[in-house]
């Protein structure tokens, strides 16, 4: 039978197989909001006709500015399953950026929660999008309330989605590598996304699951999680706002899989840690936006007995594209090989293709998986993008055969495990020869009194550039700490490889997406680095 994959047919599967499941939200005033699906069913379809009858139509972008919300649940199937497009706004992007996206999306309503009402507030003058939907009641504010549109809607909504490619949802990239750039996800690519991750060896969820989507809505789709958990039957754990007590948000639910960037499980560990009887229903940490550190990985699996499992994917690609799970064959290693193994960004995911690539004046010659061979990092899936919003695509980043060049520079072993080695634009060219910047920060990590790390290339009038390191150290530091650190990454890489400097702060600056920010750390510290 061939009729369109929809995001519709995951809410009724929901609805009508799991419906007494359960969706928690912590409120910003730390109390928690509990209903099961088929209540989030009801209003979903309520909000949908109230949305249509504020004169959204098929193919309109609508954007949201929230926070991890139970109501920020119910818009991600509400409009894309009349037809519109689902356009999460990053908070963290500057007025300028958004007040850009905004216009080229040419967004027709905005949905704003209370977490972040004053941002919007500093935002909405410039913004040509005036039609704006609270969640909560705002001072003095006139804008129509989100319960308000539920309740005053009409129960009965039929969904009619007549073309699986129709667009449902508008992402954009962090801009981390300039400008932020749109990328459009049809239902059928995130339908069949959702099919992928749930594989058991990817994210593997199940109707047993309790899932804490701690990376925020706004950040591809949470990675896919509030789609994927809802088609496998699982409770959802959000948050209106970063956790103050994590240790206590899973204790008190039951959360057995999480997902975050590796800061917010570095900033977590001690307390959970300190609460491991309290958390011993999370089974495993599905961790990406950047690599997380060896230590770390062995902190939890050993001291907490929690799995941490490796994602790597792009906005672009939905966004998973690689998983890190130990096979069969592994099973017979040691703890520190297994460790090695999952500290790599992991095998495709089924559906997506890899390759390393090498640019030559033809064109790319593909390079083998060896493990050692240094090539950039091609992909291509049924979920990835084929170009950017409202832009032709570009040699810069796809390829003449239609793979999408990531940016990223990789090996691959014979086992299709993929570790990232850096940013093609972030290498380190000192002297005609390459550094990684990421293979001196995981050296950096291992250190017991460095707890962030992040290698930057300063421009040097002899060797063009230099590595400088950028560290924040724990409090009780040795006062030789530099000496120390060189001397730690001299046994591991050639002379020429050791940062000329070493330059402790409290803080280092994160991208939107929790990512280090090496663009606003060459800025905020240039004086200091250069001089």
């Amino acid at each position: 039978m061939n009729y369109p994959l929809t995001l519709a047919q995951i809410i009724e599967h929901a609805h009508r197989i799991h419906g007494d499941k359960q969706v928690t939200t912590l409120l910003p005033d730390g109390t928690l909001h509990r209903y099961n699906y088929t209540a989030l069913y009801k209003r979903v379809k309520r909000l949908a006709n109230a949305v249509t009858k504020l004169g959204i139509q098929c193919g309109d972008r609508v954007a949201t500015y929230a926070a991890n919300t139970y109501q920020h649940l119910e818009l991600y199937y509400a409009i894309p399953c009349i037809g519109a497009v689902l356009h999460p706004l990053n908070v963290r992007l500057s007025p300028v950026q958004l007040a850009q996206i905004i216009h080229e999306a040419e967004d027709k309503l905005i949905f704003v929660d209370s977490t972040f009402a004053a941002q919007f507030k500093a935002l909405q003058s410039k913004v040509e999008c005036n039609e704006v939907i609270n969640f909560e009641p705002m001072s003095a504010d006139a804008n129509t309330l989100y319960e308000q549109l539920i309740s005053e809607a009409a129960p009965a909504y039929t969904w009619d989605i007549r073309d699986e490619n129709w667009a449902m949802g508008l992402c954009y990239t962090s801009g981390t590598q300039g400008e932020p750039r749109g990328v459009l996800y049809t239902h059928r690519s995130v339908f069949l996304h959702t099919l992928a991750v749930n594989q058991t060896d990817v994210f593997g969820l199940t109707e047993a699951d309790v899932v804490l989507p701690l990376v925020p809505m706004f950040h591809a789709m949470a990675w896919g999680l509030p789609y994927a958990s809802m088609f496998a039957g699982a409770d959802i754990v959000l948050s209106a706002a970063k956790p103050a007590c994590i240790a206590t948000l899973i204790a008190e639910t039951g959360v057995t899989v999480a997902a975050g960037v590796p800061t917010v499980w570095a900033d977590a560990y001690p307390e959970l840690r300190d609460r491991k009887q309290d958390i011993s229903t999370l089974r495993r940490l599905i961790v990406g936006g950047e690599a997380m550190p060896l230590s770390l990985i062995e902190a939890y699996e050993k001291e907490l007995g929690v799995e941490v499992c490796h994602a790597w994917g792009m906005t672009e690609m939905s966004p998973t594209g690689t998983f890190s799970k130990l096979r069969t064959a592994h099973q017979s290693l040691s703890d520190a090989e297994k460790w090695q193994i999952k500290a790599k960004q992991g095998r495709p995911i089924p559906g997506v293709e890899l390759r390393l690539a090498a640019e030559t004046s033809n064109g790319f010659t593909e390079l083998p998986w060896d493990g050692k061979t240094i090539g950039e990092l091609q992909v291509r899936s049924p979920w990835t993008a084929n170009s950017y919003y409202k832009v032709e695509p570009t040699p810069e980043h796809f390829t003449t055969d239609k793979w999408l060049r990531t940016g990223d520079i990789a090996t691959i072993d014979a086992n299709g495990y993929m570790q990232i080695v850096d940013r093609a634009k972030a290498i380190i060219r000192s002297g005609g020869e390459s550094i990684s910047s990421v293979a001196l920060e995981t050296a950096l990590l291992k250190h017991p009194d460095v707890c962030e790390a992040v290698v930057v290339g300063i421009p040097d009038e002899k060797w063009g550039e230099r590595p400088v390191a950028v560290v924040v150290l724990a409090e009780q530091a040795d006062e030789n700490i530099s000496d120390i650190l060189k001397q730690q990454l001299t046994s591991e890489f050639s002379k020429f490889w050791i940062p000329d400097k070493f330059v402790f702060v409290d803080e280092i600056p994160k991208t939107s997406v929790g990512k280090s920010d090496k663009r606003a750390i060459l800025q905020m510290f240039a004086p200091t680095l250069n001089g």
